[in-house]
């Protein structure tokens, strides 16, 4: 927790080593990323979709959480020894229609809506989360571990038009929460919380700071100084910002702490976080995503007069955009986050997250060993993409090149049956699949639900393959024997929708009834490393 920690010197400025850039890529073209392995680190340290961040030291580890809408399980949590080094540790949600029912597998109305922004803090030896709905208001779960298991969820507010909280617990025990009710012009209310933290004291509500698009709120108390973190929208993009007082509910004052800076994509939501050896830093999003999504970033916080700002500080005091520096801590093995499966083992592993919540009894890591089985059943909507059930996702990485193999056993596939891999971000999406009709199986290319047909399937297996760059154009190809691959269709660039960067996806549904299966043995997804000669 910030608040037992004190800053030094905290009058003057401390400017310590990743406050200098290194090299200033054009945005999206970066052939480094992450732990470069010689003790410095580039920006960014994930190149994929982590959004709307917050951050958390508890003695030598970092837990960093991130919003994942409609996707189920929901609110990952990711574990780092180095503020770099990044692996996927568990979700809070396991079952996402506990916020709504609309998030099910039999309605999936809920793009762009789900679990939005939140927070992690650590208090009273438990670990608390809290996050917003847009419709259903605000939600928490704690646990005694990041791992889990989390308690199922508890509703907060049941008021829609709320978004951006964060918790927050005084010297005294006293818990608070902040929140911004866009609805109602951005206002940011302080609420007392009762002891537990599951309800708002509605009648301690004070509004604290109103502007337009005042939100990614965060609060802290460093020294005998409170801090309130937000953005709100400058003429120039959306800016983070800074109150402070001596007083929870102020006066404050207010200053800017980086500048909007639309060429790298407004970095401006996450949290502030001190090391172990005292320095500062900011986990980030870039918030203004594109088809890889808001991705992550890590900038030195510098103090000045008190303030913490964010990256290089220019003449006005104001942070701007670090491309790099040295790694906050030092002798931590390299980690990204997983990606590859075999499915040998009786719990799906946590990169993956399923479009909606699934339907139970419809996919099963048990009933062949070895191999993920999906059971086909009947979109929403026919042929609908986005209307299917049991669609099982990851992130895309924006590097040098990305790979993704999958291998699936087509045999006991059924007339209407459709299944295969692709590429989306609602509403768009592209895809290789095999289609099983009257006449056999023929291996498509569809974009947007218009099917290209392809050769005709004999084989019971077949290979599946994308491929991408930093430009995330994506060519598809197949395989009979996962060595020699044929292209198939158009390159097809990847696309940023729903406040999402692009997803990979495993689909598998039948137009015509509850039936068929196909079973996937292996999927090897490959991407360039963060550092490379």
């Amino acid at each position: 927790m910030l608040k037992y920690f004190f800053l030094l010197a905290f009058s003057i400025v401390g400017l310590h080593a990743a406050a200098q850039p290194v090299g200033t890529p054009v945005w999206g073209n970066w052939k480094h990323w992450g732990d470069q392995g010689n003790g410095n680190y580039v920006n960014p340290v994930l190149p994929g979709d982590y959004s709307d961040l917050d951050c958390i030291r508890v003695g030598d580890d970092y837990y960093a959480v991130s919003s994942t809408f409609q996707f189920s399980p929901g609110f990952v949590v990711l574990h780092s020894k180095d503020l770099v080094n990044w692996k996927i540790l568990a979700h809070a949600v396991k079952d996402i229609t506990t916020i709504s029912p609309e998030m099910n597998w039999d309605r999936m109305n809920c793009y762009g809506r789900g679990i939005w922004a939140g927070a992690i803090r650590y208090h009273n030896k438990k670990f608390w989360i809290y996050f917003g709905d847009p419709e259903k208001g605000y939600f928490m779960t704690t646990a005694k571990s990041p791992e889990g298991p989390w308690e199922p969820l508890h509703q907060v507010m049941a008021e829609k038009g709320w978004d951006d909280c964060c918790p927050f617990w005084d010297d005294d025990g006293q818990g608070y929460f902040i929140g911004t009710h866009f609805a109602d012009g951005y206002k940011i209310h302080l609420f007392k919380m009762t002891p537990d933290g599951k309800t708002l004291i509605r009648d301690s509500d004070k509004v604290i700071y109103q502007s337009k698009g005042s939100e990614a709120n965060k609060l802290f108390k460093i020294g005998d100084t409170y801090y309130h973190f937000f953005s709100e929208v400058k003429p120039d993009g959306r800016a983070v910002m800074m109150q402070r007082s001596k007083n929870l509910y102020g006066p404050y004052e207010v200053k800017q702490l980086s500048h909007a800076q639309q060429e790298w994509r407004e970095p401006n939501q996450g949290g502030i976080v001190q090391t172990k050896a005292g320095d500062w830093y900011f986990l980030t999003h870039h918030g203004s995503g594109d088809w890889s999504g808001r991705i992550m970033s890590l900038l030195p916080v510098n103090w000045v007069n008190g303030w913490p700002i964010l990256g290089a500080v220019g003449p006005d005091t104001i942070g701007r955009m670090v491309w790099g520096g040295k790694m906050p801590a030092q002798g931590h093995p390299k980690m990204v986050p997983q990606t590859d499966d075999d499915f040998r083992v009786a719990t799906l592993s946590p990169q993956w997250e399923w479009n909606y919540q699934p339907r139970s009894g419809k996919w099963s890591l048990t009933e062949r060993k070895g191999w993920l089985r999906l059971h086909a059943f009947q979109p929403l909507k026919a042929n609908d993409f986005f209307k299917a059930g049991n669609t099982l996702t990851q992130r895309a990485y924006r590097t040098e090149r990305s790979e993704v193999v999958v291998k699936l056993d087509i045999s006991r596939m059924a007339e209407g049956q459709r299944a295969g891999l692709a590429h989306f971000g609602y509403p768009k999406y592209a895809a290789v699949q095999v289609s099983c009709n009257a006449g056999g199986k023929t291996l498509n290319y569809v974009v947007d639900g218009v099917v290209t047909p392809g050769p005709v399937v004999k084989d019971n297996i077949i290979w599946m393959r994308s491929t991408w760059g930093l430009d995330g154009i994506n060519t598809f190809s197949y395989s009979s024997d996962g060595k020699n691959f044929t292209a198939i269709g158009q390159p097809w660039q990847l696309v940023w929708g729903a406040y999402r960067g692009d997803r990979i996806a495993l689909f598998n549904y039948n137009d015509h009834a509850e039936d068929g299966i196909i079973d996937i043995d292996q999927f090897t997804y490959k991407y360039t490393q963060p550092a490379h000669r």
